[in-house]
């Protein structure tokens, strides 16, 4: 690289710390908050050619998210999620191990081309020319268990110079305030998600909170239901009940979270999934199809995670879906101080009773006159049934044609195999064209 002067404008980096700001104020994303940062600090003259930055996460579903931006090539982003009770020796061997371990906020290495490999990672910095090295640890407040880590490497030939290593620091601080917000709001995104889901997440995050908010929709309904689950808890034990009620979650709930579909809650050993749609025949039909695709689906799934379980030697896994449609209140009910968002209303009553009724006619899947006209097919009527709560008697039907042979998920294959859920396998493979994640480079961590 060319020379370039040591002193650094304390004028634009005034103006990347209220870039900072603003976008703070913004809501953005972590991502662009980082890409935004990097590429400032760059057009203020810093030479820096890579960034590492890790955040640590509060998150069912993995531990950190960890940015890599690069002069060249811009932001990767990865994902971790530690294996329970285990460090790996590349994050033994690794700076930011160093500086948890001495309890030390900054490490400093000049990297010589030929110099000895004091960490595993410079081998794989020098072969990409740097010169200068400083890691970092920022808390986000005392006693908090989140916050960033991270190092900035310049491959200038002459390293960093105090006033740039001063810059730095100081908008480390900018970015630190920056970062916390933004994990915090995606914090509280990711628990709303994963607990309420993620339209009701979305409705609780736009104000609706209050007891009694909520509106009446039209939607197909699905209740499932694991069978002789009694007998699994008494036979097995607390946590193989556990991961065996959590294994059927995935294989059979998970196809009726995707294509307009919502698991609305878990009822035990059962959930709940609306499929919303407008008061007219065509969306009724559509999402009534959509949610007879996702039995099939569920039904090949259970069958892969039964030939698993019947391979290790385990009982396999029984179940009752309930089908049908109809209109249901859909909002914020409960106490004052301890609300549930959900749906509820006689459709949902209905739903549960039928998926009830597959127990006494023997089938797997049933469903209610009105859901079979909206989807048509063939179906073969079981009976009439006067439902609690229901004036009227409800005709009982189940699909007369055999699921059709259906590819079953690569990542639920390797979910069954390695005990992941497909939710962590999500998670960690892909959480969208982007952000891909994996399971094992914890490299990407300590850099």
């Amino acid at each position: 690289m060319s020379t370039i002067e040591s002193s650094v404008s304390s004028i634009l980096l005034d103006r990347v710390a209220e870039w900072l700001t603003n976008s703070s104020l913004a809501g953005d994303e972590l991502e662009n908050i980082v890409r935004g940062f990097c590429e400032r600090l760059t057009a203020a003259g810093l030479p820096l050619a890579r960034v590492h930055l890790s955040f640590s996460m509060l998150h069912p579903l993995y531990d950190a998210l960890s940015f890599t931006w690069r002069r060249a090539s811009g932001v990767t982003i990865e994902g971790f999620r530690m294996p329970a009770g285990q460090k790996p020796d590349r994050f033994l061997q690794s700076p930011y191990y160093y500086l948890l371990d001495n309890n030390l906020q900054h490490i400093r290495r000049r990297l010589l081309q030929d110099g000895p490999n004091e960490f595993p990672i410079f081998e794989d910095l020098r072969k990409d020319s740097i010169t200068d090295y400083l890691a970092f640890v920022q808390p986000f407040g005392d006693g908090s268990v989140q916050g960033m880590m991270g190092s900035w490497s310049t491959d200038h030939n002459t390293g960093f110079s105090d006033d740039m290593i001063d810059a730095l620091l100081r908008m480390q601080n900018h970015l630190a305030v920056a970062a916390k917000m933004a994990v915090l709001g995606k914090l509280a995104n990711n628990m709303l998600t994963t607990y309420l889901g993620g339209d009701a997440g979305k409705r609780v995050l736009n104000g609706q909170i209050r007891r009694g908010d909520g509106e009446t929709i039209r939607a197909a309904l699905v209740m499932g239901d694991m069978r002789e689950s009694t007998m699994y808890a008494e036979k097995e034990g607390r946590q193989a009940y556990i991961d065996t009620l959590n294994q059927f979650f995935d294989a059979i709930a998970a196809p009726f979270n995707r294509n307009g579909g919502e698991i609305l809650s878990f009822l035990g050993d059962g959930f709940l999934a609306v499929y919303p749609c407008g008061r007219h025949k065509d969306p009724s039909k559509i999402a009534c199809e959509a949610a007879l695709s996702a039995v099939h689906q569920a039904q090949a799934r259970v069958a892969e995670l039964n030939r698993d379980r019947e391979q290790k030697g385990l009982s396999r896994v029984g179940y009752g879906i309930g089908l049908h449609v109809g209109n249901v209140m859909f909002g914020n009910v409960g106490l004052k101080d301890r609300l549930t968002f959900s749906a509820f209303g006689s459709a949902v009553n209905e739903v549960q009773r039928l998926q009830i009724l597959t127990k006494k006619y023997g089938r797997e899947v049933v469903a209610s006159q009105a859901f079979a006209g909206y989807c048509g097919g063939e179906w073969t009527t079981l009976g009439e049934e006067k439902l609690r709560g229901i004036r009227q008697k409800v005709t009982v039907l189940q699909p007369r044609a055999p699921a059709p042979a259906i590819n079953v998920d690569e990542s639920f294959r390797e979910a069954v195999q390695n005990g992941l859920s497909e939710a962590e396998q999500v998670i960690l493979l892909h959480r969208d064209a982007k952000k891909q994640v994996t399971r094992t480079s914890m490299e990407k961590f300590i850099q």
